[in-house]
C-alpha cells in the first residue's frame, strides 16, 4: 500500500516521473500494479481512450489540464468516480494528467 506522504510527493512532482506508453497518446507511470491499481496517466492533446466498461470502481483526480467524457469536462482538482458497471470514452482536447485508481481492470468495448 502506498503511504500518504509518498503519494503527496508523487502528486506534487508528477512532471518529473518516468512515463511509458499506455495507449495511443496516453502515457503511464505505475504507482501500484495489481488490484487495485494506482497510476498517473498523461494525455497528449487530442488523446482518446475508447469506450470501455468499468468492472470495478474507478477513481480519478485531475492533476493538470482537463479530461472529458460523455458526462462532462473535468478541470484540475476535479474528483471523478466511475462506478462498477458504468461505461464511457475519455479524451483530452488540450492534454491533461490524472491520478487514477482502478479497483479492477476495464474492458474495452469499441
Amino acid at each position: 500500500m502506498t503511504k500518504p506522504h509518498v503519494l503527496r510527493n508523487l502528486i506534487a512532482n508528477w512532471r518529473d516521473l518516468a512515463f511509458e506508453p499506455f495507449r495511443d497518446g496516453v502515457d503511464i507511470h505505475h504507482i501500484q500494479q495489481g488490484s487495485p491499481a494506482l497510476a498517473i496517466l498523461r494525455y497528449a492533446p487530442g488523446a482518446r481512450v475508447p469506450k470501455h466498461l468499468h468492472t470495478g470502481l474507478e477513481t480519478i483526480l485531475v492533476l493538470d489540464g482537463e479530461q472529458s467524457d460523455e458526462h462532462g469536462s473535468y478541470q484540475t482538482g476535479s474528483l471523478v468516480l466511475n462506478p462498477e458497471g458504468s461505461s464511457h470514452s475519455v479524451w483530452s482536447d488540450n492534454g491533461c494528467a490524472v491520478l487514477i485508481q482502478w479497483e479492477r481492470p476495464i474492458e474495452i468495448l469499441g
